[in-house]
């Protein structure tokens, strides 16, 4: 079992991500950041890790002086969403910020002054609680499970975020760091200026830096503790599902090659709903259950930026395809009757394209 007190390390980026990683002090790092101190550089483009490790992984950077290869376990602080605008305008996402702000506050019982809401400095924003309002344990999969638990929260809001952020190794903009694009600042918003103020107030918030004080937390969300429990074992069954092929414990089992790739790889962008479909046809008919098509499937359908109803629907309907006894039950998925196509790669729900 891992401490969390024993994850102390992160690195720091100075300038863009192709820079070389350094090893830091995470907490010191964050903190000196936050105060502004003179040695961030503040002007200049500048990262810190996402995830805090133990010295397990300043043994691999200092041995490889790179980030590359490293899959060993990690921990974070702070635990965060990225909602960006998709067509670069800050105004069309303010609305949803505000519907994550809620469920993050209401949902999870946390107090407003316990976040961490930004204005990234170029196209979104970025919204943090501390993780020690529930104290997750370290592990090999915990940034799995910040994944999980990131989305799930964004899903109940009706919120797209970025979900390609939560590599072991991601590189996070520094608060108070300038982008070299836009010459705007990573600048710390109070809830109440990310719902009121106009975006063009934001941006002119954004010109400088501003020291912030991080929030530490006294009480403790038990609806953070109850879903990262749940999430945890999700991920956790996903885990062990793949460690189970190709063939489950029960002999030979001949799957498609684009099965098999798309539980490795996933898919490129305008095959990523026919591929997820049939490559759960084609696990039913080896027998799987919906439950090991999920687990094998699900992780894949996420990492391919498939919302998490879009990569159950996928699931569901590419598995009731092959198996009769629940297509003629016409199960309802997400309050919706399932309607199946005869052909191969097609599914549908009532109301629109899966």
């Amino acid at each position: 079992m891992y401490r969390s007190d024993d994850f102390r390390f992160g690195f720091r980026v100075l300038g863009d991500c192709r820079q070389p990683r350094r090893v830091v002090d995470a907490g010191a790092a964050l903190t000196a950041y936050a105060a502004c101190h003179a040695r961030c550089e503040l002007d200049r483009e500048s990262y810190l890790s996402a995830f805090c490790f133990d010295a397990g992984f300043r043994r691999h950077l200092d041995g490889t002086n790179s980030t590359a290869g490293y899959h060993g376990p990690c921990w974070a602080s702070w635990l965060w969403w990225d909602v960006d605008a998709p067509d670069g305008e800050l105004s069309t996402v303010r609305e949803p910020l505000r519907r994550l702000i809620v469920a993050v506050v209401d949902g999870l019982q946390t107090d407003e002054d316990d976040l961490l809401v930004f204005l990234s400095g170029s196209k979104g924003f970025h919204v943090g609680i501390p993780t020690a309002l529930w104290s997750p344990e370290p592990g090999r999969d915990f940034h799995r499970i910040v994944r999980r638990f990131a989305e799930t929260v964004a899903e109940r809001a009706g919120v797209d975020i970025d979900n390609g952020v939560y590599d072991r190794v991601r590189c996070w903009r520094a608060p108070n760091s300038r982008h070299p694009k836009t010459g705007l600042h990573k600048r710390r918003l109070t809830v109440d200026e990310a719902s009121h103020l106009s975006t063009e107030a934001l941006l002119t918030l954004a010109k400088k830096p501003e020291p912030l004080e991080l929030p530490k937390p006294t009480a403790r969300s038990e609806p953070a503790s109850r879903l990262w429990a749940e999430v945890a074992g999700q991920v956790r069954s996903e885990a062990e599902a793949k460690a189970a092929l190709p063939n489950g414990g029960t002999g030979p089992v001949r799957l498609n090659r684009g099965t098999l790739e798309y539980i490795r790889n996933g898919a490129a962008t305008g095959d990523r709903h026919r591929l997820l479909y049939s490559a759960a046809a084609d696990l039913a008919g080896a027998g799987a259950s919906l439950g090991l098509c999920d687990a094998l499937l699900s992780e894949a359908g996420l990492d391919c930026g498939l919302p998490p109803t879009d990569v159950r629907r996928a699931v569901e309907n590419g598995w009731t395809s092959v198996q009769p006894q629940v297509r003629d039950a016409c199960e309802a998925v997400n309050g919706k009757v399932v309607t199946v196509h005869s052909g191969p790669t097609e599914a549908t729900t009532e109301g629109g394209a899966a």
